[in-house]
């Protein structure tokens, strides 16, 4: 059974850290981009950051650029997002996704993407 699993959401204060971990079970991440999206309420499901599969080239939003850092560690099967001075506007749910490689740059639109998980909510607040 093909399955993405995110956790390490939960609460932090105006600029603290969290690190989401996003594992695959029943098939290998490290042959597919993989896609951070979160999505507030009343708000559309954004592009937060993803991971190419070709040489692990990565794209981040302007919102989150020298904040947040992917990565890799296909030894777990597993991707991160380190989110480093999370804000109140960081609150959202945030959903993990994979891509079959189209070209050597992971998209940012969460169409391309196939496979989701259920997502883990992430609360920035004092």
């Amino acid at each position: 059974q093909v399955q993405l699993v995110e956790s390490g959401g939960g609460l932090v204060q105006p600029g603290g850290s969290l690190r989401l971990s996003c594992t695959a079970s029943g098939f290998t991440l490290d042959y597919y981009d993989i896609g951070w999206f979160r999505q507030a309420p009343g708000k559309e499901r954004e592009g937060v950051s993803c991971i190419s599969s070709s040489d692990d080239s990565t794209y981040y939003a302007d919102s989150v650029k020298g904040r947040f850092t992917i990565s890799r560690d296909n030894a777990k099967n597993t991707v991160y997002l380190q989110m480093n001075s999370l804000k109140s506007e960081d609150t959202a749910v945030y959903y993990c996704a994979t891509d079959r490689p189209r070209s050597l740059s992971c998209s940012a639109s969460p169409d391309e993407y196939d496979d989701w998980g259920r997502g883990t909510q992430v609360t920035v607040s004092s």
